[in-house]
């Protein structure tokens, strides 16, 4: 019983402390408060900490040399990095399950998820349930990885996947006000399907590159949402942490 209280409230710090500097309460650089915050979200200091370490492991939080923890700060091409990460990892766990195989269950399964998706983006922009898109978008990223097999894969690219902007999900975030960044969930649909026929194909190498072209569709939506054209009461979680910077967008491909 004890042990379960404790995963409990340490699942109640990372929870709160993650969700406050994402969607900005806490800024790039601000000092966390120990002792403020543990008794703003009702825990003792100690599972606070476990938090805190979970979170700079994360790039969310660095260590001040003088103790405690700070606020990171990262720059767009910090960012991009971490994209283009998770894109080298899900080409790796697609490129592997395509070369151990997959069953018709497992194939059938995915396929289910991809005609769902099909069904909430609908025909047109103005058509789709985007609440039920972002569910099945993250539904179908995560059923694809796990035809690896691998949990040595699948537990790097779960930890890549937490830095801020760097999930499959991290640019769904108030998009129904953005008709420009919704035309890409078509072209990722498209994606989607190609990585999949991939894998079931055998296709080791195809799936891998999709993978990463598909990753790098983010990109874009970042370019957009930092640029001058974004609306600016859009929250995109994390992004308050992006410094300003010189535009560092990679070359066109």
């Amino acid at each position: 019983m004890a042990e379960i209280e404790k995963k409990k409230s340490f699942q109640r710090a990372l929870v709160g402390l993650r969700d406050r500097i994402l969607v900005g309460n806490l800024m790039q650089g601000d000092r966390v408060s120990e002792v403020a915050l543990s008794e703003e979200l009702g825990i003792s200091r100690t599972p606070l900490r476990e938090a805190m370490r979970e979170l700079v492991d994360q790039g969310l939080l660095e260590r001040v040399p003088t103790g405690g923890c700070r606020v990171s700060s990262f720059t767009k091409r910090d960012v991009q990095d971490a994209i283009d990460l998770r894109g080298l990892l899900e080409g790796a766990v697609f490129r592997i399950a395509a070369e151990r195989g997959i069953t018709d269950e497992q194939r059938q399964s995915c396929e289910a998820t991809v005609a769902e998706i099909d069904s909430a983006l609908g025909e047109t922009t103005t058509c789709i349930d985007f609440a039920r898109y972002v569910v099945l978008n993250e539904r179908l990223h995560e059923e694809l990885a796990a035809l690896c097999d691998s949990p040595v894969m699948l537990a790097e690219l779960a930890r890549v996947v937490k830095r801020p902007m760097a999930g499959p999900s991290a640019f769904l975030t108030d998009q129904s006000m953005a008709p420009r960044t919704l035309q890409s969930l078509y072209v990722a649909q498209d994606q989607h399907k190609a990585i999949l026929c991939a894998i079931a194909n055998r296709e080791g190498a195809r799936a891998e590159a999709l993978a990463r072209e598909h990753a790098r569709l983010a990109h874009r939506n970042l370019a957009f949402f930092l640029g001058p054209d974004r609306k600016r009461d859009t929250q995109i979680p994390g992004l308050t942490l992006v410094q300003d910077e010189a535009d560092t967008d990679p070359a066109p491909l």
